[in-house]
């Protein structure tokens, strides 16, 4: 999974440096960041493949890819935070996910700009490179950052969340939207941020930051408590004694329409 996304990685921070330039052509940065997301699938695909070929993949350009194996699939998104990439913004990332029978096993989350390794597998811990990552100790909701995805153009449930932030702003130290869902679970398992939420994911956002939490000690959930985060794509994760208040303060209402399989 490292040397996949580290191979993917080369082609997406050389198309990156050309976005600049690109910003300024009539035609504009739009179809170049499309073929960097096709390119970036394209490598991850044939590397996963060598590695294990009978195992199935559920790819965010591609769909759904039946293997023989049939109890593995990888889930994989290339470029998650293409807004951010396609304004020249460095936060973005790729997501990588294994699961076994409906379970994730391993989950990766790789930041190329900055090169942020984080990784984890199920009963072995998180890790950001090579260091041990645990979520924030953090207990009053007035003293904790939280993370959050806005809902944009084409997309559901502006009202809700409106309603939403507006019950967290008024009780934490501050509120941040950066971009990259994949990331944001990342930094909730680094402690960087002491939780996060979102309504409306695909499951290649969700499913390797997932098992980085769980691995980290922290709690990810819908918000009305269910487990089934990665396919239902409404997330609330925190650190454990914080992830009852968020709760709380997220799920005082129906949740937006949730995204197809």
């Amino acid at each position: 999974m490292t040397g996949a996304a580290q191979k993917a990685a080369k082609a997406l921070k050389r198309d990156f440096g050309e976005i600049e330039q690109l910003q300024v052509s009539q035609k504009g940065p739009s179809d170049y960041v499309s073929a960097a997301d096709l390119r970036a699938e394209k490598t991850i695909r044939a590397e996963l493949f060598k590695a294990r070929p009978r195992f199935g993949f559920l790819l965010e350009e591609a769909g759904e890819v039946k293997g023989e194996d049939g109890h593995h699939r990888w889930i994989i998104d290339p470029i998650d935070g293409t807004t951010n990439f396609l304004h020249g913004i460095p936060h973005f990332a790729i997501s990588i996910a294994l699961e076994m029978d409906g379970e994730i096993i391993a989950g990766l989350v790789y930041s190329p700009i900055v090169d942020e390794m984080y990784y984890a597998e199920k009963g072995k811990g998180a890790f950001l490179n090579d260091k041990r990552l645990r979520v924030s100790s953090r207990s009053r909701m007035t003293d904790c950052l939280i993370a959050t995805g806005i809902p944009f153009h084409g997309r559901p449930g502006h009202k809700p969340f409106l309603k939403q932030l507006e019950r967290v702003m008024g009780e934490v130290a501050g509120t941040r939207r950066f971009g990259a869902a994949s990331l944001d679970l990342a930094y909730v398992a680094a402690g960087r941020v002491d939780g996060f939420w979102e309504m409306g994911l695909q499951p290649w956002d969700v499913a390797a930051g997932l098992l980085l939490v769980r691995e980290a000690g922290g709690y990810i959930t819908e918000p009305n408590g269910g487990k089934n985060v990665v396919f239902t794509g409404n997330v609330v994760a925190a650190n454990p004694k914080l992830h009852k208040q968020l709760l709380d303060l997220i799920d005082a209402g129906p949740a937006p329409a949730t995204p197809a399989k």
